[in-house]
């Protein structure tokens, strides 16, 4: 079936080496299922690290580390495919072009039209959509769509989809064989080791964003152990990358899961690691790109996913977001709505990250004021940490401009103690 799935969740040898454009992310390669354990065990060392220099440390792990990535793009094209689907029968019923949580199907229509598609009689489709946690007022939202899948193995009808191109029943899911089925079981056991060691340490595990082709998969496991370890303060956090046209979709439906079931949410916002690298790979394989076009539209992206999480914030304290970025502007948004919605940086619920040897002239002043901030430090054997190390010396044309500001800002400051009479006593 390899012919039959979709270009961009295709394995292609022509970006078989992850590391092609891509400057400011590690990247890893699966060898065997030894050498994911020993992945798990430095990732192991890291959280204890992270434990013992820190409270509220956390350690940011990578999902392609802990198995095969195959299994993460067939999952990831499982996912969108469902999705997919699902604004296909909105489309239908006239609710093209919504933001995600808009849609609001009506069931009775999408029953009638599961029954005439040959997926599943109307009597069927009823039953699963007058489930417990299935259907409101007599409409099906994402959530509740998305819910279907976790019962797969009931459904097994519901793993076939339409084509709408040729009209035909596509199964979304192909049979894993059984060396391929252990594989997967060992990469959720190997992330539910990690977690509960999190748990123990007092330590919150992020887990890193990767190429979009894999994203689906990766959001998707992060929720199940959000599910299972946020349940009393956030542990498990995700990371959304602002730099794709999904991301607002992506933070609001996972917050609205979180509200309808009670856990706390955790994100990391970055702006994004692999653009040359996806927009490269959609042109060349045929595929919609799956970035925002401009810097610009970029930026208006990880303020409003911010904004939203802030407000989530302000509404029920079960939110928690890491603001990782070295963008001055936006520290400025996240300072200036904070005081506006009312939180304080006390409560711990919104904090920084930089990068350790970056942007410490952002850094430094907001540890000074009394806000959570933390400096991103690489982790692990000399020999795998140098070329990431070196890498991210080469990252963004305006690293040096920002060298430069810093350098000023420094000059600024001594002269001004200097000037003062007090160049040994930085209180005065």
């Amino acid at each position: 079936g390899a012919e039959q799935r979709e270009k961009q969740y295709r394995a292609h040898r022509g970006f078989g080496d992850r590391r092609g454009g891509v400057i400011s992310a590690r990247t890893y390669f699966y060898a065997d299922e030894a050498k994911c354990d020993q992945h798990m065990e430095t990732f192991l060392r890291c959280i204890d690290a992270s434990g013992g220099s820190s409270e509220e440390g956390f350690s940011a792990i990578k999902l392609t580390a802990l198995g095969r990535p195959q299994f993460l793009l067939q999952f990831s094209e499982v996912l969108v495919k469902w999705k997919r689907f699902f604004h296909q029968m909105a489309a239908e019923q006239g609710q093209a072009g919504r933001a995600a949580l808009e849609v609001k199907l009506e069931a009775e229509k999408l029953q009638e039209a599961l029954a005439k598609l040959g997926i599943a009689t109307k009597a069927e489709s009823q039953h699963w959509f007058t489930g417990e946690n299935l259907g409101d007022s007599g409409t099906v939202d994402l959530l509740d769509w998305n819910s279907l899948i976790d019962s797969r193995t009931k459904l097994s009808k519901l793993l076939l989809v339409p084509n709408m191109k040729t009209g035909q029943l596509e199964p979304l899911l192909s049979r894993f064989t059984e060396e391929e089925d252990l594989q997967m079981k060992r990469m959720l056991q190997r992330m539910d080791t990690l977690a509960k060691r999190a748990t123990e340490k007092g330590v919150r595990l992020m887990v890193d964003a990767e190429q979009s082709y894999f994203q689906p998969a990766i959001s998707r496991l992060t929720l199940e152990m959000q599910r299972r370890f946020n349940r009393d303060r956030a542990i498990i956090f995700n990371t959304y990358q602002c730099y794709l046209k999904e991301a607002y979709d992506n933070v609001t439906v996972d917050v609205e899961l979180s509200r309808r079931e009670g856990w706390h949410f955790g994100a990391k916002l970055v702006r994004g690691a692999y653009m040359e690298q996806e927009r490269e790979r959609a042109a060349q394989i045929g595929y919609e790109d799956p970035i925002n076009p401009t810097y610009e539209k970029t930026n208006e992206m990880y303020h409003r996913c911010l904004n939203y999480i802030l407000e989530e914030i302000k509404h029920s304290r079960k939110a928690n977001v890491m603001v990782a970025s070295h963008n001055e502007d936006s520290v400025k948004f996240t300072l200036r709505r904070m005081m506006e919605l009312g939180i304080h940086p006390s409560e711990k619920k919104v904090c920084f990250g930089q990068l350790l040897g970056m942007c410490d002239q952002i850094t430094f002043p907001l540890g000074q004021a009394g806000f959570p901030v933390y400096k991103y430090v690489p982790y692990g054997p000399v020999n795998e940490v140098l070329p990431y190390l070196s890498r991210r010396a080469q990252e963004n044309r305006g690293f040096m401009q920002r060298a430069n500001r810093e350098r000023d800002l420094l000059w600024k400051e001594f002269k001004r103690r200097l000037l003062a009479g007090s160049l040994f006593n930085p209180n005065q």
